[in-house]
């Protein structure tokens, strides 16, 4: 194989929830490695192109219904496609692959996006890169940070997901820790239903939590932080692990005694900043453990909750004393998007993995490289 670097065009899609996406990323690609195999090594990746398509119908249903979302990825992604390759000056005759999620995701909503890359890429005699949506959310932040590159420490927090990876090099990721039961952004779409905001929850609770007083002897509303405990040690199966079932309870029974009371109005955005208080701890507390064992002077946030800015507040003041840096995607790059699964399908293609004609979606499956 050449060592010779070449400019490689890639042509995202992603459909894995309820954004339709599609999005057109070139790259540097410097396919061969130290012995003649492939190392998907790249640098200069640049967007040329993102289209999302939001579904806000599901607002009306307070979550995402799948035969929903489903069907409006079937309406919006010929266009979504359409612009994405008008917008960055190209035809599918200067795309090099086309990188899809496959997994993991709803798997109606996946079904859209697979079956339709792999159609178009075959009207065109262009290969498939399946990409796991997860991977893709590693990679996000590189498209506007080029130094965020491994190794880092990679927090991963969205609706679906709560991953603390130690990432070393591109496609080698260590998992340290998960959530056991609710996701990040699952907790606070629950607790902004139980608060009276709109869905999805992010946002609104980050929102609300800015207006509350904080009274100069704690807050009214402390609520317990979970997995958390000042004698942990890195042999413990909790060390890095997270669990939000227990605290989004606890600001259930916060609201029914405001409720109860009829305080609920007044004491909204105190709830909102004690709830969202405890979540960055325990998130800053875990990603600070991680840095620390595994010597990462970098840390990369991916995922819907990554936009939370005083989550990302946080971060850098817990590492500004020991000279560490904090890197997250902006609001538009850290939610579903296809920018961050062309960047990651440009390293995949970078080392040959290409689609068997069979490849189909799948609902759950483990990050590439995971150990």
């Amino acid at each position: 194989m050449s060592h010779t670097p070449q400019t490689v065009r890639l042509l995202g899609i992603e459909t894995s929830c309820d954004e339709t996406s599609a999005a057109v990323v070139r790259g540097v690609q410097h396919p061969g490695g130290p012995a003649g195999e492939p190392s998907g090594a790249l640098e200069q990746v640049t967007l040329e192109s993102l289209v999302i398509l939001s579904q806000d119908v599901h607002r009306l249903f307070g979550g995402v219904v799948p035969e929903i979302a489903s069907r409006q990825h079937l309406t919006g992604i010929v266009p979504a496609v359409d612009t994405a390759l008008r917008e960055a000056g190209v035809s599918m005759a200067d795309i090099d692959a086309v990188a899809v999620t496959h997994a993991p995701g709803l798997v109606g909503a996946l079904l859209v996006g697979t079956s339709y890359a792999k159609g178009l890429a075959l009207a065109h005699g262009k290969p498939v890169v399946p990409v796991h949506h997860m991977e893709g959310h590693l990679f996000a932040t590189l498209l506007e940070h080029p130094e965020a590159a491994p190794p880092f420490t990679a927090l991963l927090v969205s609706g679906g997901h709560t991953l603390l990876l130690d990432v070393p090099a591109w496609g080698s990721y260590r998992l340290l820790g998960q959530t056991r039961d609710d996701a990040v952004g699952e907790a606070f779409d629950k607790v902004a239903k139980l608060l009276g905001l709109p869905y999805p929850g992010g946002r609104p609770i980050e929102q609300l939590a800015a207006t509350a007083e904080s009274p100069p002897h704690g807050h009214p509303h402390w609520f317990a932080r979970p997995m958390l405990r000042k004698r942990a040690v890195v042999t413990d199966a909790d060390y890095y692990d997270c669990s939000f079932s227990g605290l989004k309870t606890a600001v259930l029974y916060a609201v029914r005694a405001a409720e109860k009371d009829g305080s609920l109005d007044a004491q909204r955005a105190s709830i909102a900043r004690g709830f969202q208080d405890a979540v960055i701890e325990t998130l800053s507390e875990k990603v600070y453990r991680a840095a620390k064992a595994h010597r990462r002077g970098r840390i990369v946030l991916g995922g819907g909750v990554a936009c939370n800015g005083a989550l990302q507040q946080a971060l850098r003041d817990r590492f500004a004393a020991r000279g560490g840096t904090v890197f997250a995607p902006t609001p538009r790059l850290s939610t579903d998007n296809a920018a961050m699964i062309a960047a990651a399908g440009l390293y995949r293609f970078g080392r040959g993995e290409f689609a068997a004609p069979g490849m189909t979606a799948t609902a759950s499956l483990p990050i590439p490289g995971l150990s």
